[in-house]
């Protein structure tokens, strides 16, 4: 389990740099440039995200079951999952009303995944990873709605064609990862 919350750690500070410490963001830019900043964004980000998926793998092979969700929390996170897929869709296509509506679809994609499998999975490696990742999501979400509005920012208006593009990106990466993505990264067949 040590593994599993030192990659969430190692995920969630750099994830949360701008939300909760913009000033610092700034001067790091600065000093070490966009595409410094980027690189050590990014490595220190892929690193937790591999040392949340092992050390997630490692911690549910001996972790504890702290309850037995029913079979209908189970099905319900399909939707959960679903709709955080077409919110990470409405982050990938600009311009669409859900960008337009949420602000930090993003951000909301994460609380929503997180809630739903919070509700349909009961061990203790899946609450501490879970819990966090919704903790996180709803600070960091109130955090730059928070800072939009300090600086006055109005998002651009959303345009229909690229809300079904979002929406059906969404049903499509939902599909990958229903019938394949999550049994070959994360070890867990969704279906079967």
């Amino acid at each position: 389990m040590v593994e599993l919350v030192i990659g969430l750690m190692l995920f969630f500070i750099p994830h949360s740099i701008n939300a909760l410490a913009p000033q610092w963001r700034q001067s790091c830019l600065h000093r070490w440039g966009a595409k410094g900043w980027k690189m050590r964004h990014a490595c220190v980000s892929l690193l937790g995200f591999a040392l949340i998926i092992w050390g997630y793998g490692q911690a549910r092979a001996n972790g504890v079951q702290l309850w037995l969700p029913p079979a209908g929390l189970k099905h319900a996170n399909f939707l959960f999952t679903l709709v955080a897929f077409i919110f990470l869709g409405a982050y990938c296509i600009p311009g669409n009303h859900m960008t337009a509506r949420l602000r930090h679809p993003l951000t909301l994609a994460t609380k929503v995944w997180a809630m739903g499998h919070l509700l349909a999975v009961g061990s203790l490696p899946a609450v501490v990873m879970f819990a966090s990742f919704l903790v996180w999501s709803v600070v960091v979400f109130r955090a730059a709605r928070q800072r939009d509005r300090v600086l006055g920012l109005v998002p651009e208006r959303g345009r229909w064609l690229n809300t079904v593009l979002a929406a059906v990106l969404g049903l499509v990466l939902w599909v990958v990862v229903v019938m394949w993505a999550h049994g070959a990264v994360i070890g867990v067949r969704v279906l079967g």
